[in-house]
């Protein structure tokens, strides 16, 4: 388990990537693992008001666990966006890139989370 507390995304996803190299995952599943990290951390810096968001990285047997908390209590829905919007997409994303995802309140905001299984 490695707890990072730092806005850096190169720091974040360089944590990942050396906790998943540990675990023996691929390298294009490390990549679709780091593209869900900065999904969830740009949305917890954008929508949460959070500039430090805290980023847990656990691996418990074959399960890879990824969360991000803010500090905001409003929590994310999957969204429709219109063909030609900009922003909306996030959570498809990280749903398309991960095996499951989910999101829990906490005493003070959320901890948006997704979870990677290994081959």
């Amino acid at each position: 388990m490695r707890h990072l507390n730092t806005p850096s995304l190169a720091i974040s996803r360089q944590s990942l990537r050396d906790a998943m190299g540990r675990c023996g995952y691929p390298t294009s599943v490390t990549d679709d693992a780091e593209l869900a990290l900065v999904e969830l951390l740009v949305n917890a810096w954008r929508h949460g008001g959070t500039p430090a968001p805290l980023v847990l990285i656990l691996a418990v047997g074959s399960t890879l666990r990824v969360s991000v908390s803010d500090e905001s209590p409003i929590l994310p829905e999957k969204q429709q966006p219109a063909p030609l919007a900009q922003s909306g997409r996030g959570l498809q994303l990280i749903e398309g890139l991960t095996h499951r995802w989910g999101v829990d309140p906490q005493e003070r905001g959320k901890s948006v989370w997704f979870e990677l299984d290994a081959a």
